[in-house]
């Protein structure tokens, strides 16, 4: 089971992730909305810090397609987590310009939702309860998808044991992993610990 740090703005978080090595570093890009938000440019700069080993995921609302594309293939962004209302179009398009992985998000709030993430052609299906609200949706929604998802929304220390009893491929954790709005070295290591615990 892979896990996933994201929302990362600072030298810090970098050196964090460095030293206890989850499997992927997430950055939010151009999402005003959210605190954790960072230009491109800061992406590249923070990423110049980051273990080659450790693929970066770049995480978009919306954003025009050239763009992520771009980050793509300057070699900015290992893979797309795409969070807005981008259609397979988009996502198809994006997978044929860049030859990179493309991760869609899909808030789960029924068997509905969870059908269309199941048929979705991205390469990862990510299921939240909503864009970073730092809740959790009801898990037992997510049986039977037939297909290798990661799961986000409100993971903690407290419950990413429970989280992977769902079977994801990905534990995805934002702010379970912070303390007063910022990342906590603490909570990173003992976050990847238990992930690497999990048989």
């Amino acid at each position: 089971m892979k896990i996933k740090i994201c929302g990362l703005t600072r030298p810090q978080d970098i050196m964090a992730l460095n030293e206890y090595q989850p499997d992927y570093a997430g950055f939010v890009i151009n999402f005003p909305k959210s605190r954790r938000s960072v230009s491109p440019q800061r992406v590249y700069e923070l990423t110049e810090q980051l273990l080659p080993s450790i693929p970066v995921v770049g995480v978009t609302v919306d954003q025009p397609l050239s763009l992520v594309s771009d980050l793509l293939n300057d070699g900015i962004l290992d893979i797309a987590q795409l969070h807005g209302n981008e259609d397979e179009d988009y996502i198809r398009t994006l997978k044929e310009q860049t030859g990179k992985p493309v991760w869609k998000a899909f808030r789960i709030r029924s068997q509905e939702d969870l059908d269309r993430a199941a048929q979705s052609c991205a390469d990862l299906v990510l299921l939240d309860n909503g864009y970073g609200t730092g809740e959790a949706f009801d898990w037992t929604l997510i049986r039977d998808i037939g297909r290798p998802f990661a799961l986000a929304g409100g993971l903690n220390a407290q419950n990413i044991r429970d989280a992977a009893h769902m079977q994801p491929y990905l534990l995805d954790v934002s702010s379970g992993a912070e303390t007063n709005g910022i990342k906590d070295p603490k909570k990173i290591k003992k976050l990847v610990e238990i992930v690497r615990r999990i048989p």
